[in-house]
């Protein structure tokens, strides 16, 4: 095996370790909340020493970044592929499946993006993340105004439509994660299914009864 070829099977190793990581500490996030693991539970989760996780990651911060970046990157894709779909109304769907079809992770991330940017954490992964959303949000925008000129929705600034959604997504997990909704509502995927139906319909031309 040539050099070349080494060094390119251990940069792939390399990658292939911080996946691992970064998949072991959402996991663990979500079983016991960020604030009680510590750097020595993720080693031990992926099998690896502390020192190799230093390797990778100086702070927590970077690990809580580089999942939100995941997460918004995984959006980004979702755009992509049904950027060219004929149903006008999947975009609206697939938005609200991924926001709420995982209340503990969406949550997770609200509280961790709190948290990194009250510390100043990492400013050039807080840039990046900041650059993927706002590229997300470019294309929802594109989505909203193209709905609107075709007379779906009502003509009222994008952001009104966007900011809806996110109250409604945002209002949704809140609701599904909390003690009281889980006694309340017995069968929680139609629930979801229902919620989704109103997120589609939500901001249609006619709907303020003007």
């Amino acid at each position: 095996m040539g050099d070349l070829e080494k060094a390119a099977r251990k940069a792939q190793e390399f990658r292939q370790r911080e996946r691992e990581i970064l998949d072991a500490a959402l996991a663990l996030f979500l079983e016991q909340g960020e604030d009680r693991v510590t750097v020595e539970m993720i080693a031990d989760r992926v099998g690896i020493g502390k020192g190799t996780i230093y390797k990778h990651f100086e702070t927590k911060n970077e690990i809580y970044l580089l999942l939100m970046i995941r997460y918004e990157e995984d959006l980004a894709e979702l755009f992509r592929q049904i950027a060219q779909s004929p149903d006008k109304e999947q975009l609206a769907r697939e938005y609200f499946r991924f926001r709420i079809g995982d209340p503990r992770r969406y949550q997770l991330f609200d509280r961790l993006e709190n948290k990194v940017i009250k510390d100043q954490a990492v400013p050039e992964l807080v840039e990046k993340l900041h650059a993927i959303r706002a590229a997300n949000l470019d294309n929802l925008t594109g989505v909203i105004e193209s709905r609107i000129n075709d007379g779906t929705l009502e003509d009222v600034p994008a952001n009104y439509h966007i900011a809806a959604a996110w109250a409604l997504a945002h209002g949704a997990v809140g609701l599904m994660e909390s003690p009281f909704y889980r006694k309340f509502i017995d069968d929680k995927e139609d629930f979801i299914d229902f919620l989704v139906s109103i997120g589609i319909r939500m901001g249609n031309k006619g709907q303020r009864g003007r």
